[in-house]
């Protein structure tokens, strides 16, 4: 096909135009210190050759000495930076969402950000803004912060507000660039396969997969944006004119630099079939606005912006050059942002660990707020130090000792290796110090089926008064590139639950995992469950806390478990279905998901009451509040996340059943009892109507607040908009 049809039909199915709708006012908008940088970009610009413009198009471009244009240094964040023996490494994604506490994820983001500046990295490639929808099979579930908009919104702001810094403190020596990713809707595909197509409507994709970008680029002013790896609705993201300038640099006004996700824009040609030629593939990405090429270990025959391939394009076609000026004039800015021009890279020895005792102490402290209880029958956490005397702690994922090489599998994806890491064992090993008898068996392998450690497992259970089985999965089976066709433990993990209990000891489980998990035998038989997701390198303090009370788990589910891979997608975000007659349901088995979203217990109870509105009845551009009283009802100090749905019960469209629109997190003592207030207004009572545009609509709305998703756990007001 020839190439001017390629574009030519790029062009009618994404709805491009090349102007920039809100160019006028985002000028009007810029601060001095913006128009002094402009000015030096212009300058800049007007002394740099074609080969040197283009060579500032790709990560990691090297410093230009002729003009004196810095280095900028990048590395991947997501939960500490992606370096070895060095840094400090933090719960994972899904573990932070489970906090339900945006400050602790900005000060996590804020010490990453020191420790990049300390090793001469200013941009990383985070946070994922990804919404999981329901597919658990997809392996990057772990990275994001779980299956709702809002959530994904607060934790992806305080993110980048951490990292990047705001207002003065923005892009200064103490913060970096961050990257949102992947914009957008990655992980919708139908097969729960990374990097599938995304095929959906647009109500879709601004009604879920939207807000978190929404928020990132007028709220935190997130300063670099990575499209997905995949095509939308057939246009691949990274040649996707509508999305990328329409959407996000017209509707939301973006003005940072986009980078491309690893190889993308050749992809348009290898993966996408779309142009025949690199060079097509690399003008389809410049006219898209992708202004920086990713391509990880730099081999050149998987670069599209590179003098090789474009500069006999460009000098034939010398209109061309002007997306080439654009792409550079926004990286530089981003440099000049970032002060990398009046500032010399700091001497960095080699093996010098950067991590600070003081963000070791505050990855263990995130990591305690993480953990979730499941199920909890019979009071069988917390485990009383002084009533056992010995203990069995059996399972693939007890313990790992520090790899030689390569990284920790029960980190997470997007993880270096830290200095040192504290397994399950060792935390018990630590916390007990020898006042409680440890009866250590493997048990099996997470990789294979093999039974021949069971003996040994049998063994320690039977001589133990207590089995802590520490289950689940790792960067082996799951993570980027790790998607699967079913969710079960893998290996031979059920086999090995169901013969420690044959032992009658009592049993815990622990499940160290990335993604939920179909732990249909686990919920039915055994009385303690605990989720930790990857807990970062204090996992085993973080957990042997927990076990034995001096941390009352506190975290919440932020993506549903499923009871079977047929019940997928599997998320609280569900339209009405014909309940009330048996329609809308499964023949044989329970609609409902094993553990529902915002779902987790505590050693203690809470008690709600009715939640009280500050005014009964609004006009539609007026606010109002909703409180409620949580009163701890137990007998020790915990924390309760309390969570507010809203659902317009007659709008011009069809809705979702109750979208999470508030939640906070409070720690009670022992019969005390608080307040929670959370503002009712048009960003919460807004409902994107047929004309895709956001409006309050006049009728009645069901305000939901309590301890989950689930119906029973909510107490409701109604909320009249006239």
């Amino acid at each position: 096909m020839p190439f001017i049809v390629l574009i030519m039909s790029a062009f009618i199915a994404c709805k491009t135009t090349d102007s920039d709708v809100n160019k006028v006012s985002l000028e009007s908008k810029k601060s001095p210190k913006d128009k002094e940088i402009a000015v030096k970009v212009k300058s800049l610009m007007s002394k740099m050759t074609l080969d040197e413009k283009i060579a500032e198009m790709t990560q990691d471009a090297p410093a230009n000495e002729r003009l004196g244009i810095p280095l900028m240094k990048y590395s991947e964040g997501l939960h500490g930076l992606w370096e070895d023996d060095l840094v400090t490494i933090y719960p994972q994604a899904i573990a932070c969402g489970s906090t339900w506490e945006p400050e602790l994820v900005k000060k996590m983001a804020s010490q990453t950000a020191l420790e990049a500046r300390s090793l001469n990295i200013t941009h990383c490639y985070s946070p994922n803004l990804d919404v999981i929808t329901g597919d658990p099979r997809y392996g990057r579930v772990e990275e994001s912060y779980g299956e709702d908009p809002f959530l994904v919104s607060r934790m992806g702001v305080a993110f980048i507000q951490g990292m990047q810094g705001m207002g003065a403190e923005r892009f200064d020596k103490n913060h970096v660039l961050t990257t949102a990713k992947h914009f957008i809707g990655y992980p919708e595909n139908r097969r729960g396969i990374n990097g599938g197509f995304s095929d959906m409507s647009e109500r879709r994709l601004r009604e879920i997969f939207l807000p978190p970008f929404e928020a990132a680029v007028k709220e935190a002013k997130v300063g670099c944006i990575m499209p997905g790896h995949q095509d939308f609705n057939g246009v691949p993201c990274h040649m996707n004119t509508w999305l990328l300038k329409d959407v996000l640099r017209g509707e939301l006004g973006f003005d940072g630099f986009l980078v491309s996700d690893n190889n993308d824009v050749g992809r348009l040609q290898t993966m996408h079939f779309i142009p025949e030629t690199r060079q097509e593939a690399a003008i389809l990405g410049l006219k898209a606005g992708v202004d920086m090429d990713l391509v990880i270990q730099k081999p050149l025959h998987l670069y599209a912006y590179h003098s090789t391939v474009l500069k006999d394009t460009l000098q034939k076609n010398p209109d061309l050059v002007k997306y080439i000026d654009k792409a550079t004039s926004r990286i530089l800015t981003a440099k000049y942002n970032l002060g990398l021009f009046d500032a010399k890279p700091k001497p960095v020895k080699e093996n010098t660990v950067i991590s600070q005792k003081a963000h070791q102490e505050y990855a263990l402290e995130m990591a305690k707020k993480a953990i979730i209880l499941l199920k909890n029958d019979n009071n069988t956490l917390p485990l009383d130090i002084n009533k056992i005397k010995s203990l069995a702690v059996i399972g693939p994922n007890a313990h790992e000792n520090k790899p030689k090489k390569g990284t920790f599998t029960l980190l997470g994806g997007y993880s270096g290796v830290p200095p040192y890491y504290v397994s399950v064992l060792d935390g018990l090993k630590k916390k007990l110090d020898g006042k409680v008898n440890i009866n250590y068996a493997k048990g099996c392998n997470l990789l294979n089926d093999s039974k021949k450690d069971f003996p040994a497992a049998i063994a320690a259970a039977n001589k133990s008064d207590a089995v802590v089985l520490v289950l689940g999965g790792s960067r082996r089976t799951g993570g980027e590139g790790a998607d699967r066709s079913e969710l079960d433990l893998v290996g031979a993990q059920n086999e090995l639950v169901k013969a420690i209990k044959e032992t009658g000891k009592p049993v815990i489980v622990v499940l160290i995992n990335g993604r939920p998990l179909t732990i249909n035998y686990i919920a039915e038989n055994i009385p303690s469950i605990l989720e930790t997701w990857y807990l970062g390198m204090h996992s085993g303090d973080a957990i042997s806390d927990a076990l034995f009370g001096d941390v009352n788990p506190g975290g919440k589910l932020t993506v549903s478990f499923p009871r079977s891979v047929g019940q997928l997608p599997s998320t609280y975000l569900e339209r009405p279905d014909f309940i009330g007659s048996g329609k809308g349901k499964y023949k044989y088995n329970d609609k409902s998901p094993l553990f529902p979203f915002g779902y987790g217990l505590s050693y203690t109870t809470f008690k709600y009451s009715t939640p009280k509105l500050a005014k009964q009845i609004i006009g539609a551009n007026e606010t109002t509040t909703v409180t409620v009283e949580v009163t701890n009802t137990g007998s020790r100090t915990g924390d309760e996340v309390v969570q507010m749905y809203v659902r317009d019960d007659y709008a011009s469209v069809g809705r979702y059943l109750k979208l999470l629109k508030g939640f906070k997190r409070i720690t009670l003592k022992a019969g005390e009892t608080k307040k929670v207030t959370f503002n009712l207004g048009f960003n919460e009572l807004n409902v994107l109507n047929q004309q895709m545009k956001k409006v309050v609509e006049p009728g009645t709305f069901t305000i939901s607040v309590g301890t989950s998703s689930l119906t029973k756990d909510l107490k409701t007001v109604s909320l009249r908009v006239k």
